[in-house]
């Protein structure tokens, strides 16, 4: 039993009573206060971080939990990918790749969810950042990351636009006749960029409405992309079986090749998890959301990690599924499709025309799901990013449309933004796979990152930055080894991805993402430190107020009685409090300057 606390106005004389019971576990030691304190109250915590509440809090559990799950968009992002495995590492390297890497999100999601536990707002671990790092080196870490994180977000819903103008015109190749060995319609690059960026206006259209309707919206995407998953597997398994037969169940799980050219199965099997990396990626999505979300500090982590369960689950699914669709010439009859999307072929051939094209649809359609949460979190991002001025033109970007109560213009830089990195695929299909390819390494370094810091900067006999955490940590004392697995299978599979997927190595073939990434740490860099009219000396990182619990309104109704069991603790805690100000003093009749260790002051 934590102490009671009361507030007190010197104006008003009004005393508020601030009451949490827990197990003794939730809270290690009396010296590790904890975000658990002020986690129901939401305006209150966001208040004490340092915001004023601008966006409406609309999402509720299930809501969350279904962004979580759409934001990774299995059905619709890993047939995109799927073709990549099976062409460099043989058909059971979709399988074993993604089922390592399912594992490895997870723990790199848990790493990501006990931070933004902490912490839960717009910026995600943009935001962490400043309570990582000692202060002095806050604006140049938050700089990297932040950009990191934005840039990162945005290739990837360059690349869901990209994907979707793709899955349209192989179903407008599918629908146009045979001549020969290709089709009548074959989409020319510019083609699918158009279809890529309507697409992207469509989603922009739909991340322009309130947040409510969104939450209205956003509740259905899971159910669908759960049923739709389930009905594509049970369809394909049982018509392939009986127009072609499944593959064998060797064919299936135990062969594994060389087909990259690079003269080591192994290293061939690791170029796979670019589906699973792609795919498997924007842990930190959800908690963009959390200034919309109700609970957002144990709400936001809880989804976090049931989206991975439930999403590798699937993913894991139609990977068995496709697999055993395959031909044993597979290499020319699906991944070299005339289709140009390998599992378009494998619905076809499965449903025929009218079926096939069905089965696309709803991934089609799953993908624009994907779409619309990851461009709400990319955002979300870019508000953040702006109300810390980090961006030109930021009060533009910060600012909330009194109409939607949500930032309209962010949403719309971001498909102005991403329109044009797709732009870029007309001239040059390899550029534009580069930027694409951005997307996990710039994130899942941008999170490591981050992980790193808190890792060095606050843990050990001398920490040097104190780190409040949040109501959700990892169990058993395993957060540290957790950590340490992320950061080294990051950096590990970065390196892989970086890799060309095939050898000889041409300029057709050429892995550029390294180029990209590496013009873009400079630009981004050179912009900080540039004399004059540089970010250093104007950008100080995350800027908040030191408390803004002023802010709030002198008379707030009391909430009900609030109880939430954080999954990773396994333990209750009940929350009842009535805060109306700052200052807090300890019931007990013990001094308050908190003073007594069984007293301690909450310190946000």
């Amino acid at each position: 039993m934590v102490p009671g606390y009361a507030a007190t106005d010197s104006k008003s004389e009004k005393r508020a009573t601030y009451t949490v019971d827990t197990k003794a576990e939730l809270h290690p030691t009396l010296h590790e206060p904890t975000m658990v304190r002020l986690y129901d109250d939401d305006e209150a915590l966001l208040a004490r971080i340092g915001y004023k509440q601008e966006l409406r809090r609309e999402f509720t559990q299930w809501s969350t939990l279904s962004y979580a799950i759409s934001v990774l968009g299995v059905l619709g992002s890993q047939p995109a990918t799927y073709g990549v495995p099976i062409s460099v590492g043989g058909p059971s390297t979709a399988i074993w790749a993604w089922s390592i890497g399912s594992v490895m999100a997870y723990l790199i999601a848990s790493s990501v969810a006990e931070l933004v536990s902490a912490y839960p707002t717009a910026g995600g671990m943009y935001f962490v950042t400043k309570h990582v790092v000692p202060e002095k080196h806050v604006a140049i870490w938050a700089w990297i990351i932040g950009w990191c994180n934005l840039l990162g977000q945005a290739a990837g819903v360059a690349s869901i636009g990209y994907t979707i103008g793709q899955m349209i015109l192989a179903a407008a190749s599918m629908n146009s006749g045979l001549l020969g060995d290709s089709y009548t319609y074959s989409p020319e690059s510019w083609h699918t960029v158009l279809v890529a960026i309507v697409a992207l206006a469509i989603v922009g259209a739909i991340c322009s409405i309130t947040t409510k309707k969104l939450h209205q919206t956003i509740f259905w995407f899971a159910p669908f992309n759960i049923c739709a998953t389930i009905g594509i597997c049970v369809s394909l398994l049982v018509l392939t079986s009986q127009k072609q037969g499944l593959a064998s169940h060797n064919f299936v799980w135990l062969d594994v090749r060389d087909q990259s050219g690079w003269g080591s199965t192994g290293f061939s099997f690791m170029l796979g998890f670019l589906n699973v990396a792609w795919v498997m990626t924007d842990y930190d999505g959800t908690t963009h959301m959390s200034e919309e979300t109700h609970d957002a500090a144990i709400r936001g982590p809880q989804s976090i990690q049931l989206a991975i369960i439930v999403s590798g689950i699937l993913g894991l699914l139609l990977n068995i599924t496709f697999t055993y669709c395959l031909t044993p010439n597979y290499v020319e009859d699906i991944v070299g499709s005339p289709t140009g999307l390998p599992v378009a072929q494998i619905f076809l051939n499965a449903g025929g025309q009218g079926g096939g094209t069905v089965m696309l649809l709803c991934v089609i359609l799953v993908q624009f799901m994907t779409g619309v949460s990851a461009m709400l979190a990319n955002a979300r991002m870019v508000y953040a990013f702006a109300r810390d001025e980090a961006l030109p033109l930021s009060h533009w970007w910060s600012s909330i449309k009194e109409l939607t109560g949500t930032p309209v213009y962010a949403v719309w830089f971001v498909v102005v933004f991403c329109g044009c990195l797709n732009l870029i695929g007309i001239g040059s299909t390899q550029t534009i796979t580069a930027i694409f390819n951005l997307c996990a390494p710039c994130l899942d370094l941008s999170y490591i990152a981050v992980i790193f810091a808190r890792l060095i900067y606050t843990t050990g006999n001398n920490p040097q930055v104190e780190f409040v955490p949040g109501p959700f940590k990892i169990p058993y004392g395993l957060g540290r080894i957790v950590n340490v697995i992320a950061i080294l299978w990051v950096l590990t599979i970065s390196v892989v991805l970086f890799f060309p997927p095939a050898r000889p190595v041409t300029a057709t073939n050429m892995n550029y993402a390294i180029v990209v990434a590496g013009i873009v740490a400079l630009v981004s860099i050179a912009w900080y430190w540039i004399p004059t009219y540089g970010a250093r000396g104007k950008y100080t990182g995350p800027r908040t107020q030191p408390d803004r619990i002023d802010d709030l309104p002198a008379e707030r109704p009391d909430p009900p009685a609030y109880e939430a069991t954080s999954s990773t603790e396994g333990h209750d805690a009940t929350v009842r409090r009535h805060m109306d100000e700052e200052d807090i003093e300890p019931t007990d009749g013990t001094d308050s300057s908190g003073s007594e260790e069984e007293n301690p002051k909450p310190s946000k």
